[in-house]
């Protein structure tokens, strides 16, 4: 490193030149580096730059030792999570640094413009910054060229590593290969070899978070039964979100699958990550990971967020969300004008009861309607009856069923998955040969596009023709393996059978979701 002749601000000025020269203050000069992130490295390459610095520091007369600052492995890029680095910047501020030793550009700043940033911050307080690597000073007028030049070298490295960390990425998501944080992922931890194994206890909460919702309560509920009974998020916290419930759900990591690049960085500088809407490859890894919810559960699940979206729209545009504040909620359907019915607490001449009534005798909905008035009790009967009724005509209803699945089976698309995904490898390796020929490539890419689009339509036809058949299935054996008629009323068989309620003027239609209607005189 060259001669360094500099003339700090900070001195004092007194009366004689000789006395000022004996007197005068020694620089407090401090180091800044970025040690690795590795443990063991971390620490060895910590006490090395220590004891570097505090020599070379110490062995010059005309400097005091100001400290280190060093942050460990954070890339220069990201300045908001250099603490240290900004801790210095601070007491350079406070007027507790004379002046600033660093290994090099690339460890000062990667950003061009971040680095001459704090150098000019610096310079302005009188404050030098010293790179050793190039033998730079910046209280140096002619180096100012050199500075910028350099870092912005830096951040072409900065940028071009970045890529191929991307590019590195993609090779790994082609191959399969899958790394997942599980330090906030409820459910699972990782074994030795860093392979995603199931966490027995959070398993349970995952698995409760399901069943609950599939059982009717909202999100909401959900969260505030897990917060009443002490139950910790996956980052250990003991708020729980509406957010974080949603994100549980949607999740096919829990079903031991893994969808790839969901989010993607747009500047390498600043690391903004964004969702990915197509602009980059995504890639979904079957039977990644041992799975915490059967695939049947989650594609449930998946059909009843849909559900729940918008339950009904009116006649007159208004969306009715979901409510999971009673069985009958949004599934009782006025027969007159296609309105759902409400449930009111009555008081009739001082008899309580409570009943259901179309909303549109409620509120102002741009409809003239003359529907009756419910008794919940004529409601629950009409259930149990139309439940009895299958139960008593089982063959006739075991024949509706098996029609059912035929109509199901015929409805379904033709075109498999696998067929799809053999026409799209065929044309990416046509995309990439007419792309290395600098050949045109547009309607291969169109044709890519819609093939893309019609195997998310034909997974999606295919999950719900599966689950709508499992669906006929269940009713089925659940009408063989009856062997009495109901008694009672039971709020879960409405939650787990029951579509919708239509009421007319003399009787109650009970659809079930196996695609089953049945009329009942009410």
């Amino acid at each position: 490193m060259g001669n360094v002749m500099l003339i700090p601000a900070r001195r004092q000025v007194g009366n004689n030149a000789r006395k000022q020269e004996e007197e005068e203050p020694k620089l407090r000069v401090a180091a800044y580096c970025r040690v690795s992130t590795d443990s063991d490295e971390q620490a060895t390459s910590y006490e090395a730059q220590v004891e570097h610095y505090t020599e070379y520091i110490q062995k010059n007369p005309d400097w005091e030792f100001a400290g280190i600052y060093a942050d460990d492995g954070i890339s220069g890029t990201n300045t908001k999570k250099r603490e240290e680095f900004n801790h210095m910047i601070d007491d350079c501020r406070a007027g507790n640094i004379d002046m600033v030793i660093t290994k090099s550009i690339s460890r000062f700043a990667r950003n061009t413009l971040d680095c001459l940033k704090y150098i000019r911050q610096l310079k302005d307080m009188n404050i030098p910054v010293l790179f050793e690597k190039e033998s730079i000073n910046t209280m140096d007028a002619k180096d100012e060229v050199l500075i910028t030049i350099m870092a912005s070298l830096a951040q072409q490295e900065s940028q071009s590593l970045s890529q191929n960390v991307k590019m590195g990425l993609q090779y790994r998501y082609q191959q399969g290969k899958v790394q997942i944080n599980h330090n906030r992922f409820l459910g699972y931890t990782k074994d030795a070899d860093g392979n995603l194994i199931i966490d027995p206890e959070q398993a349970e909460i995952v698995k409760r978070i399901y069943r609950e919702y599939l059982e009717g309560l909202s999100m909401d509920k959900i969260a505030a039964g897990l917060e009443r009974d002490g139950i910790l998020t996956g980052a250990g916290g003991k708020k729980w979100h509406t957010s974080t419930i949603n994100k549980i759900l949607r999740n096919e990591k829990y079903i031991g699958d893994a969808l790839l690049q969901k989010t993607y960085t747009t500047d390498f500088l600043n690391k903004t990550r964004v969702k990915n809407n197509g602009l980059v490859p995504q890639y979904y890894v079957e039977g990644n990971h041992e799975a915490i919810i059967p695939k049947d559960i989650y594609l449930q699940v998946q059909e009843e967020l849909v559900r729940r979206r918008v339950v009904k729209t009116s006649a007159n545009g208004k969306k009715r969300s979901y409510s999971c504040n009673h069985c009958f909620s949004q599934i009782v359907i006025c027969g007159e004008c296609g309105e759902i019915f409400r449930r009111l607490h009555w008081n009739n001449r001082g008899v309580k009861s409570i009943v259901w009534r179309c909303i549109s005798r409620l509120e102002s909905t741009g409809l003239e309607c003359h529907a009756r008035t419910i008794n919940e009790l004529v409601l629950q009967d009409a259930v149990v009856n139309a439940i009895n009724q299958m139960l008593g005509d089982k063959s006739s209803y075991q024949a509706q069923l098996q029609l059912n699945i035929a109509s199901v089976i015929r409805a379904s698309q033709a075109t498999s998955v696998e067929n799809i995904d053999e026409k799209l490898m065929t044309l990416q390796q046509e995309l990439i040969q007419k792309a290395q020929r600098k050949e045109a490539y547009d309607e291969i890419a169109d044709e890519i596009f819609r093939l893309r689009e019609l195997r998310q339509k034909t997974t999606v036809d295919t999950a719900a023709r599966d689950e709508q058949i499992k669906r006929i299935n269940d009713l089925q054996d659940y009408i063989a393996q009856q062997t009495t008629h109901l008694t009672e009323f039971n709020e879960s068989l409405v939650r787990r059978w029951v579509k919708q309620i239509t009421i007319w003027d003399d009787h109650i239609t009970v659809e079930l979701k196996s695609g089953v209607s049945i009329d009942v005189d009410a």
